[in-house]
């Protein structure tokens, strides 16, 4: 209880401190009048000596950021930093992420993001592991074991082990799951020994073999319970793949009323758990394109970061030098004239070998307008086996001249040979794309200065495979895949063109048993110098019987808004190869302090 007394002290305190702070704020006032409000009026005598003191202040500041900002650049440095998402359009259909079936542009651009292989090629078109440490081989080169990583998951959270990459080739290997891969890998057995081991065991030593896992493995997990028959149409391939690799799903979205207008969107984000390390962007969207023209107009937008689906870069492009920004890496493929060695005319060695020494190719490639590499034989200059000595025939139009006139091939009075009433007349069908358009245009000159007439029939790729399939053609301006190794028995075999055989890829119907037993022996060796000596008849062989002329190694065209941290041009085997280090890619820059 406070009593009476202390009450009484308190108010007079209280009264106290008011008296104070009323007479304080009088006193502020007066203050405030005397040195602010009375002397306002003489700033105007005083206003030139005051606005140099602000002008000399405002300088001061403004030489102190102006400093400030030119010192950053001994100590900063303008960097590219993570972050952001990276918008890549595609000319093409998203139909089928899984890599079992993944084909075409889209589907399998999408399925290298989601799924890792247990190999993959790095950004010098090395062989080097991915899910996979590092594999083995016996003896005798028929068995490799490999080694997966430790702490390998799925973006479910899931383990990877073992068991998934037996799943995955034996799916393959079923005739009812249909895969396209299944050729490549039947009489091959695969089995687990242990989490992280796998054991491949063929039929016969193949030096090749490495280069073929490196298709993406799928979770057995969420696809062994799922009839093989299935597997090609479930919602696993469209709308909820799962993956090992270094983007996840997220989503999938179709806009777009006209088959033209269409386009499908399918965005990834990224996976911190990659076992390749978390990707430096945030995410990934891939828009795919029906219609050329909508894929260039969003470019032009700046809708898009990177861009496939070009041939070449439009000349508008070329003159706006900040609109886009030209890729080309060099595939280690091959664009070629393929004869049909049993086709009329061109069943004649000496009508082929004149017409590759009627051929150009330095002319043709320099007319291209841009540079590509030199191709004058079955195997790229940079692979084991190639031999400058065993190149085709050099361009000489006097040399075709006289192995035609020795064959009894006779200059008529329209500059066209015929020999027995029949003209050097031949059909070449080709894909219908600018390069190859004017690359027909160059060899139909080139080989009518010699007698040759070669009608050129342009093809829709829809159209051409079933061209191919069939070789419906008496020559062939196509490119084949080659890859880093140089086993090229399946394009020169003459087991190869034989219509029962798995794809057909002979597409000269080339037969000799010569390159049979050098293709067959070169194949089955690991040692570099034994597969040079062993391949050296089949160069031979290929030289002297001309069922094909080399062109040149084609590129593959990459179009970016900006230059790409990360992305460089590199040799590639196939167009998702520019992927090699993804999670390397980034597309934001800020000033970093330098170490």
């Amino acid at each position: 209880m406070i009593d009476r007394t202390t009450k009484l002290r308190w108010r007079r305190r209280f009264r106290h401190s008011r008296r104070q702070v009323e007479n304080m704020s009088e006193q502020a006032e007066e203050q405030l009048e005397q040195h602010v409000v009375r002397r306002l009026s003489r700033l105007w005598f005083v206003r030139r000596f005051l606005l140099t003191w602000v002008l000399l202040l405002g300088l001061l500041i403004g030489m102190l950021v102006v400093q400030t900002r030119s010192l950053s650049q001994y100590y900063q440095s303008l960097q590219p930093v993570p972050g952001g998402t990276y918008t890549e359009g595609i000319l093409g259909t998203f139909t089928n992420a899984n890599p079992l079936y993944a084909t075409g542009p889209v589907d399998s651009s999408v399925s290298k993001l989601v799924f890792a292989g247990l190999f993959k090629y790095n950004n010098q078109n090395v062989l080097a592991g991915d899910l996979a440490n590092d594999y083995e081989i016996n003896d005798r080169g028929n068995v490799y074991t490999v080694h997966l990583k430790t702490g390998i998951t799925w973006h479910d959270g899931e383990p990877l082990t073992a068991e998934d990459v037996v799943f995955t080739y034996a799916t393959i290997q079923n005739p009812d799951a249909k895969s396209p891969l299944a050729s490549s890998w039947q009489g091959v057995q695969v089995a687990a020994v242990d989490a992280k081991t796998v054991t491949f065991t063929l039929p016969q030593a193949l030096s090749s073999f490495p280069y073929a896992m490196t298709n993406g493995i799928v979770p057995k997990h969420l696809l062994s319970g799922i009839p093989p028959t299935q597997l090609r149409s479930i919602a696993f391939n469209t709308t909820a793949p799962v993956g090992a690799g270094p983007f996840k799903w997220k989503t999938v979205e179709v806009s777009g009323g006209t088959p033209e207008t269409r386009e499908e969107r399918v965005g990834l984000a990224k996976f911190d758990n990659y076992i390749g390390g978390a990707p430096k962007l945030n995410g990934f969207v891939i828009r795919a394109f029906h219609s050329k023209s909508n894929l260039m107009n969003s470019f032009e937008k700046r809708e898009l970061d990177g861009l496939v689906g070009l041939d070449e870069m439009p000349e508008k492009w070329k003159k706006q030098h900040t609109l886009a920004h030209e890729n080309g890496f060099p595939l280690t493929s091959e664009a070629m004239v393929f004869f049909k060695t049993s086709s009329d005319v061109l069943s004649d060695a000496a009508v082929r070998k004149a017409l590759v020494q009627a051929t150009d190719t330095a002319q043709i490639r320099k007319g291209l307008g841009y540079a590509v590499q030199a191709a004058n034989e079955p195997f790229l200059r940079t692979q084991v086996g190639h031999d400058a000595a065993l190149a085709q025939l050099p361009y000489n139009v006097d040399a075709a001249n006289l192995l035609l006139d020795q064959a009894g091939w006779v200059k008529q009075a329209n500059g066209i040979r015929a020999k027995a009433g029949k003209p050097l007349s031949f059909q070449v069908v080709t894909e219908n794309t600018p390069e190859y358009t004017y690359v027909a245009n160059q060899l139909r000159k080139q080989w009518k200065a010699v007698g040759a007439d070669a009608n050129f029939t342009r093809q829709e790729t829809s159209d051409i495979q079933t061209t191919l399939a069939f070789h419906n053609y008496d020559a062939l301006l196509y490119g084949i895949s080659i890859g880093v190794d140089p086993d090229v028995f399946a394009y020169w075999h003459s087991s190869q063109a034989d219509i029962r055989s798995a794809n057909r890829l002979n597409f000269s119907e080339y037969k000799s048993s010569v390159a049979d037993k050098a293709l067959e022996a070169g194949r089955t060796r690991t040692e570099p110098a034994l597969r040079a000596i062993k391949y050296r008849p089949f160069l031979e062989a290929w030289r002297n019987d001309a069922p094909a002329v080399a062109l040149y190694q084609p590129r593959f065209l990459y179009v970016t808004a900006e230059s790409v941290a990360g992305l460089h041009e590199h040799p590639i085997n196939t167009g998702t190869d520019r992927y090699a280090n993804v999670e390397n890619w980034m597309i934001h820059q800020a000033y970093v302090d330098i170490n």
